[in-house]
């Protein structure tokens, strides 16, 4: 450290880190600003309070510049998402998916079909919020039908659609979480796998077993029969409509890059549009820069299919860049140096650091009211924790997503809590007891931290090659 640089006292750190943490939160929650503009304030805000610890203009200016260009990759990766969702929707794919999963309803495995049914609708469009206010509309019309508890049905749309959103790889949560701890985003979704999986297996035993209690009745919902009836009345389906998933799945479990692969299967998507759909060239290349738009007249048919396109992405290119920017800005400064090294004496253990690390994302959800918020603080603040105890990325990432994605909807007064109570009409306080999903998976997140299962360590270099420090 240059001599006219000095190292952040704890009490200062503490006051630039709640000037932060109240900028944003009054910002969003009060005055319902876009966390975009917020963290671009906080970072101007934050450069004179930086400066005055010996930092230039210059110096912090290439500094944000540098952590900023961390965020093109996941960036790049979101715009190709935008242009795969557009064709899928022109393509067929999405309605294809959405008709048959609504076919395959049955009363006695509602429950349990409701939750695989939004999870399938969240993989495939990446939206937790889309998957809410769509194919969660329509099943909360079926379960009425059949005399289903609003907050059962409510709890296992929710597990579906969050479960969704954390697991594909063209939602904002997901790549989001990569990309402010630095992981690659293939190796954070399958490293999810290992928490994710057994919570979505007993989730799915207990929607089973409930479910039976309403074997007996019959279907009859008209918000099914108008949607239904609209997919199968515009759109091609049959299984061509489903080749553009199996090539991005086959490209992705191949290993290859996500941007491409990504890419390839927006084309893909597009040439089906093209030549089964009845789509114009022309209209399709709008599609893939606009997005999908049609006009039926149907609510809910209107809000699912009105979707995609690369512009649709740039809210959240610019969320990662300023998101990175901050963090950059803080880590420069040693201000999250010294915060982490005033509570590093007090974690011994890898099992402490995660606990510690489930009570931050928690802490920063509810006090932020967004999981991008709470990913950003708990990404910023424990990322060098990791480091220190020599943990991969991805570790930190798929704690934040086994805690404020699966958690967004939960607490009432956060923007996913809001919309959720209000897509579904039914109050937080309903469901949340039915959440299954997200009270298991932490469990499973905290349990491997004590007994250190999965916990993956950094390689390290040993005599010209690399090996895994046991």
């Amino acid at each position: 450290m240059p001599s006219d640089q000095k190292k952040a006292s704890l009490r200062y750190s503490i006051l630039i880190l709640l000037i932060v943490v109240t900028m944003i939160s009054i910002g969003m929650l009060v005055f319902h600003a876009s966390i975009q503009l917020m963290l671009f304030m906080t970072i101007l805000t934050m450069i004179p309070f930086v400066m005055r610890l010996g930092y230039t203009y210059e110096t912090l200016e290439k500094k944000i510049f540098s952590s900023m260009l961390s965020a093109l990759q996941p960036a790049l990766i979101l715009l190709a998402v935008g242009m795969l969702i557009g064709s899928w929707m022109a393509s067929g794919t999405v309605p294809a998916l959405i008709y048959y999963g609504i076919q395959a309803i049955s009363p006695q495995f509602f429950l349990l079909t409701t939750l695989i049914f939004c999870s399938i609708v969240s993989l495939a469009t990446g939206s937790s919020w889309a998957t809410l206010g769509t194919a969660g509309i329509a099943m909360m019309g079926v379960s009425q039908s059949l005399g289903i508890p609003a907050g059962v049905t409510a709890g296992a749309i929710i597990s579906g659609a969050y479960f969704g959103d954390k697991m594909s790889p063209l939602s904002d949560s997901t790549n989001l979480s990569a990309a402010v701890v630095g992981a690659d985003l293939m190796t954070h979704i399958k490293h999810m796998l290992w928490t994710t999986v057994p919570a979505y297996t007993i989730t799915a035993i207990i929607f089973t077993v409930m479910g039976f209690k309403y074997g007996n009745q019959t279907v009859n919902s008209a918000e099914v029969s108008t949607l239904t009836g609209y997919l199968g009345e515009h759109f091609h389906l049959g299984a061509i409509p489903f080749i553009p998933i199996v090539i991005l799945f086959l490209l992705l479990i191949s290993k290859k890059p996500a941007i491409t692969s990504i890419f390839i299967g927006s084309l893909a998507g597009a040439l089906v549009a093209i030549f089964y759909q009845g789509v114009d060239v022309r209209e399709i290349l709008n599609i893939l820069y606009n997005g999908f738009y049609v006009e039926s007249g149907i609510e809910v048919v209107d809000t699912l299919l009105q979707r995609g396109g690369l512009i649709s992405m740039v809210e959240l290119v610019i969320l990662f860049l300023f998101a990175l920017g901050l963090g950059g800005l803080l880590q420069t400064s040693g201000v999250l140096e010294t915060i982490v090294q005033s509570i590093t004496s007090k974690i011994k253990s890898k099992g402490m650091l995660v606990f510690v690390t489930i009570l931050t994302a928690y802490f920063t959800l509810g006090m932020g009211g967004a999981f991008s918020f709470s990913a950003v603080m708990t990404g910023t603040l424990m990322k060098p924790l990791f480091e220190k105890f020599n943990l991969c990325p991805e570790n930190l990432s798929r704690i934040i997503e086994d805690t404020a994605t699966q958690s967004c909807a939960l607490p009432p007064w956060t923007a996913s809590g809001l919309f959720t109570a209000a897509a579904l009409g039914v109050s937080p306080l309903v469901y949340i007891p039915f959440c299954f999903l997200a009270m298991i998976t932490p469990l499973f997140s905290l349990a491997y931290g004590i007994i250190d299962f999965t916990i993956k360590e950094k390689p390290e270099k040993v005599s010209g090659s690399y090996a895994l420090e046991v």
